[in-house]
């Protein structure tokens, strides 16, 4: 999904971003990048796949060339980014977290006629943070500037700008989907997309940013730019699956939200008198761990961990660009132990159930390796639509997610009438969709948390809380 740390302050700051940055190395993506600034020396910069090895590894080497007193670095899903950016309102070094739905009728509509050219990447699409900073640059300020990107753009926009005088701008999306921390010790001040990521580097929690806010940010600490609006969306897939175990967001720690949900989903299913007997609850590693805990310790069920990943060399799955060699290495990394599967029955919680395919090999690796009965739970409801506002998923159509795609086969276009009906699976079309996933992976049984009970999980007001990829409600 993207994220993004900067720093500034009265001492060299490349250690702090480069660790900074690093820390965010959970959220799996493609590309890698670090940029300082000196008063002497003005900007470095450096950019590197890392698609096959962690943020660190390929920039450990790069180290020894960076230095200065401000710097941003990011991890992105495919742009390659921070850019250097020269335009009537300077030079700035700029990264962005988001996505842009509109990008091909924006850059049609706005620079077709302007002489303006953009570098196409491999795929032949437009580098999002190249086209925002170019939808910045018609305004007659940064602040007016990112207004105007935000507002023109179908999707949404989190980024930080580094200047010329050392300075980092940072804007939250227009609707906060994502958030922006900042941190501040006795030195300098540091802006970052997960708490976690400053606080082992001395920094302290110091502000939040509001929706839409904007800040400018020195080693002194920051000013407010532009002020928070009022209504905000912020993904909900933070605390259920992204947002790393000490992390915090709008006040909620994702460790004690995801305890809460696993607690809720084992209260609300033994009212229902749907609890399995069971010998143990266990997580899918490592997500779902959490909410496994929670699930275990409401419904009086031993918690175990009948596999584990081994993850020093693959530490996340999707990273191979080969289908193939995604799916081998998912089963390379679930390594048994026997005397937890052998002959028991077994209830797994996982964070989600997106496509289903590592699903349904955890269960023949299951099955094969003994176990009497295979119970699968999510962490949250049937995701019926792709996500339009963050790179969640990589899907390329809504029918590659197995829920949309089981009501395709279980209706034809009739099902897309009643996609709420099929996300509710209380509902008679619930249960038909829940039977038919059940079926297709082979389940025992099968449970999704409910939109209530996870939205009571998270606990802050659910207006202010996205939940388009359930309901598909903006």
């Amino acid at each position: 999904m993207g994220g993004f740390f900067g720093a500034v302050s009265k001492r060299d700051v490349t250690l702090d971003v480069f660790f900074g940055v690093d820390y965010h190395s959970h959220l799996g993506t493609r590309r890698g990048g670090m940029i300082i600034h000196d008063a002497a020396d003005g900007f470095q910069r450096q950019i590197h796949s890392i698609e096959n090895t962690p943020f660190r590894t390929k920039f450990e080497r790069d180290l020894q060339d960076f230095h200065g007193c401000s710097g941003i670095g990011c991890i992105s899903d495919t742009d390659p980014q921070p850019l250097l950016v020269r335009s009537h309102l300077g030079l700035y070094a700029i990264t962005t977290v988001g996505i842009i739905n509109n990008a091909e009728q924006l850059v049609e509509r706005h620079f077709a006629q302007g002489g303006n050219h953009f570098m196409a990447m491999s795929s032949g699409k437009v580098n999002s943070t190249e086209l925002a900073a170019a939808l910045i640059n018609q305004g007659e300020t940064l602040v007016e500037g990112i207004h105007r990107a935000q507002t023109l753009i179908d999707g949404s926009l989190t980024l930080l700008i580094l200047t010329e005088k050392g300075e980092i701008i940072a804007a939250r999306d227009e609707l906060g989907r994502l958030p922006v921390l900042i941190g501040k010790n006795d030195q300098g001040t540091c802006v970052s997309f997960e708490s976690f990521a400053y606080q082992k580097l001395g920094y302290k929690n110091a502000y939040s940013l509001g929706p839409r806010e904007i800040v400018k940010i020195t080693a002194d600490g920051w000013e407010t730019l532009s002020p928070a609006g009022k209504n905000m969306k912020i993904c909900a897939f933070l605390w259920t699956y992204y947002g790393y175990p000490n992390s915090n967001y709008e006040g909620v720690n994702v460790e004690l939200m995801r305890y809460r949900n696993g607690q809720i989903m084992a209260r609300d299913e033994a009212e229902r008198g749907t609890l399995p007997d069971v010998d143990y609850v266990a997580g899918v590693p490592d997500s779902g761990l959490p909410h496994a805990i929670g699930f275990a310790n409401e419904s009086g069920k031993a918690f175990a961990r009948p596999f584990v990943k081994y993850t020093p060399t693959w530490p996340r799955s999707f990273m191979p660009a080969n289908q193939e060699v995604r799916n081998q290495v998912a089963k390379m990394k679930q390594i048994p132990v026997p005397e937890l599967i052998e002959g028991k029955k077994l209830l797994f919680v996982d964070d989600s159930i997106v496509r289903g395919t590592q699903l349904r090999e955890t269960v023949e690796f299951l099955y094969a390796s003994g176990a009497k009965e295979v119970h699968m739970r999510s962490a949250c409801p049937p995701i019926m639509y792709g996500c339009k506002f963050l790179n969640f998923s990589r899907s390329n159509s809504a029918m590659e997610l197995i829920a949309r795609k089981t009501v395709q086969e279980l209706e034809g276009p009739e099902g897309e009438k009643h996609l709420d009906e099929y996300a509710d699976v209380h509902t008679q079309r619930g249960q038909c969709l829940l039977k038919a996933i059940r079926e297709a992976l082979g389940f025992d049984s099968l449970g999704y948390q409910s939109l209530d009970g996870l939205l009571e999980a998270i606990g802050i007001d659910r207006d202010k809380v996205c939940t388009y990829c359930w309901n598909g409600k903006e």
